[in-house]
């Protein structure tokens, strides 16, 4: 008889579970540890829109770099508008963005990284947001022409044999629904600003300048 230590009994029952091929597959990748990712978690973020206020220096050239930098690093411009303020040393530039946030985060930073840039803001949803549209058509029909432009808040600036200019100001959705209500004439021309923007109320547009980026006292 050997002498080897008899093996304990095993529970058939303890081992029941589905056949391997009725087992569900894994899903998702691993990661750089071998743990399994959930699929939600390693989704791609969604793009959204954002407005950035940015108060740049005065000067020949700034806009170009600014255009440079947004083409090199491929973000997604919207619009596009740039003008004086009420400091004859600063111009604002109103970026209207659509990326995902990373992407929109990783835009302030490297305009912030600019020397003639002094400073980035994301405005907020409910800041003040205009864009204004002329829109030429045919002039056959003048009165429903002036009617549907008064329907938008806006009016004729210009009326000739065959054609009719309107001007639209409005929020970007409302400018988009004018030029497509205006296609019933024969929309001959379209031209829009893009978006210009402040924040509400005592919140200020543009943070306080960078210091780097203060006008030069000649004292």
């Amino acid at each position: 008889m050997s002498d080897s230590p008899q093996q304990p009994d095993v529970d058939s029952k303890a081992l029941d579970g589905p056949h391997p091929e009725e087992r569900p597959e894994p899903t998702g990748k691993r990661n750089a540890q071998g743990i399994r990712i959930d699929p939600e978690a390693e989704a791609e973020p969604e793009p959204e829109v954002a407005t950035l206020s940015v108060l740049v220096l005065h000067e020949p050239g700034v806009l170009a770099q600014i255009s440079s930098l947004f083409s090199r690093r491929q973000f997604n411009i919207e619009s596009l508008t740039v003008g004086p303020t009420e400091n004859p040393d600063r111009a604002r530039i109103t970026l209207v963005i659509e990326e995902t946030r990373p992407g929109i985060e990783q835009a302030k930073k490297q305009l912030a990284k600019l020397v003639p840039v002094a400073s980035v803001r994301e405005l907020e949803r409910d800041a003040t947001l205009r864009e204004l549209a002329l829109i030429k058509v045919s002039s056959d029909h003048p009165d429903k022409v002036q009617s549907m432009a008064e329907m938008y808040g806006g009016q004729a600036v210009d009326a000739g044999a065959e054609t009719i200019t309107v001007e639209i100001t409005g929020q970007r959705p409302q400018i988009e629904n004018a030029v497509e209500a205006f296609e019933r004439f024969g929309v001959r021309e379209v031209t829009r600003t893009g978006t210009a923007a402040l924040a509400r109320g005592t919140t200020e547009t543009a943070a306080h300048d960078h210091p780097a980026n203060a006008p030069m006292n000649d004292d």
